[in-house]
């Protein structure tokens, strides 16, 4: 048996993992986009560095497009079996697949014109709406904790990994040869005492552990300190200032937990009489799903759904859809709250938000998640004084703020957590992957402390024997 890494293999996007077993057969773990990484994006998103018509199982952790984004490029080159996933899962998968299309077939689009004026010839997108759709259908769903037998062979079992909706730690148990080897891939962990979702469930002891590590040397501030920083951000920028707060959030997850806060600021009082509008039509869905699915929120919002139907709607609260509406925010004046796509600011409405916004010093661009280093969003956060957007050059004058406690991810202290019910002496390889180099290195000698002696940090498109 062998295991192959071939996306957030030192970074933190492109997830995909593939299982071989000796019979030959073959299990994707995620199948997922290259993101914030410009020009190189596009190389990476087109070569795999395996055969996809040679797949014969996809198992997926979650929806979010760097562990879904290449499904429909992984079909089209010629992948024929299911993809295993939760309801949830699906339901956010069904919107976010779409969404991607729609951006690939923009971004083509404006490249296109571009070659056509110096008379290249033209490219194609890496999938359009309808491969997205074609994809859709092949997904398979089953719920948590209810094993599946993907052969005679293989059991699957989704435990909630607490990170989004629908999000499961996959646990594999693989006969082979009269032995049976059991991994665990973590997919991406969430927090422990998450605002919204229940905190990530244990797993089954693994001979083999794949494990994320986007915040691996990084510890979080509690979700009340959060909160409080939240209202001080809007009563600086909103009430003193007179400006407004762009706020860069991914679709699924942040923007609901963003929404979940000021619902809360809202119903204690301290919410200010202004507008916030939801600029994302993904962001609009998304929200529904969230709401379609309250068996997965935790007990404490439980108790508030009996006083509160809504969680995340209060007065002067607008879900923007339309274009046109979405560009007159960029001439409106007074004081108000955009929550936009991407989280990473470096497609979508957003974009657009923070170039008619960063110059001004009244306004605030507030960050509440992890951005890729080179992405526009992480530049910002790095404290660029200058950056190019669409191609022109924006002072920053804006003030930057970083929350990372918003991060879906969990920190070291919650992987640890969840590696309670992991025996190190009984894991044979532990590897680690979803994450920048430096963290990497630094969350795998951690490891290597806690007791698990062979611990990797793979390289792309490197294998290891199990």
């Amino acid at each position: 048996m062998q295991i192959a890494f071939h996306g957030a293999a030192q970074t933190v996007t492109g997830s995909k993992h593939i299982i071989t077993l000796k019979n030959g057969k073959k299990i994707l773990l995620d199948c997922g986009l290259f993101q914030g990484k410009g020009k190189e994006s596009d190389t990476l998103n087109r070569f795999w560095g395996f055969h996809p018509d040679e797949i014969d199982y996809m198992v997926l952790s979650h929806a979010h497009i760097d562990h879904t984004g290449l499904i429909p490029k992984l079909v089209n080159d010629g992948f024929r079996g299911k993809v295993h996933c939760t309801p949830a899962t699906f339901d956010v998968s069904t919107i976010l697949l779409q969404d991607s299309a729609n951006i690939q077939e923009q971004d083509i689009r404006n490249i296109n014109k571009r070659r056509k004026a110096n008379g290249e010839a033209p490219l194609f997108p890496l999938y359009t709406k309808e491969d997205a759709i074609k994809a859709l259908k092949r997904f398979e769903t089953h719920h948590y904790k209810s094993s599946f037998m993907l052969d005679e062979n293989i059991e699957v079992t989704f435990t909630d990994a607490g990170h989004i909706l629908g999000s499961a730690v996959v646990s594999l148990r693989i006969k082979e040869g009269g032995e049976i080897k059991k991994i665990c891939f973590t997919g991406d962990l969430g927090r422990y005492n998450n605002r919204i979702l229940m905190s990530p469930q244990p797993a089954a002891q693994a001979d083999i552990v794949i494990c994320e590590s986007t915040y691996g040397n990084k510890l979080h501030d509690d979700t009340q300190f959060s909160t409080n920083e939240l209202f001080h951000v809007v009563e600086k920028t909103i009430l003193q200032k007179r400006g407004k707060i762009i706020i860069p959030a991914f679709s699924v997850g942040r923007t609901q937990e963003i929404l979940f806060v000021l619902n809360q600021l809202y119903n204690e009082g301290k919410l200010p009489e202004i507008d916030i509008f939801v600029d994302s039509p993904l962001s609009t869905h998304a929200t529904e799903i969230t709401r379609a699915y309250p068996e997965l929120y935790n007990k404490k919002v439980q108790k508030i759904l009996q006083e509160d139907h809504d969680p995340f709607g209060f007065p002067n609260l607008q879900f923007i859809e339309d274009k046109s509406e979405s560009q007159r925010l960029n001439d409106r004046e007074e004081p108000c709250i955009i929550i936009s796509a991407s989280g990473m600011a470096d497609a979508g409405r957003v974009k657009h938000h923070i170039a008619h916004n960063i110059r001004n010093d009244k306004n605030t661009i507030l960050f509440i998640g992890y951005a890729e280093p080179n992405s526009l969003g992480g530049k910002l956060q790095n404290g660029a004084e200058y950056v190019t957007i669409f191609g022109d050059e924006y002072r920053v004058n804006a003030e930057i703020v970083v929350l990372h406690s918003f991060s879906a991810h969990g920190d070291y202290e919650d992987m640890c957590q969840f590696l309670t019910c992991q025996d190190p002496k009984l894991v044979e390889k532990f590897f680690v992957v979803h994450g920048e180099p430096d963290v990497q290195n630094e969350f795998s000698e951690r490891m290597k402390r806690k007791g698990y002696l062979e611990s990797f940090v793979p390289h792309l498109h490197e294998s290891f024997n199990l």
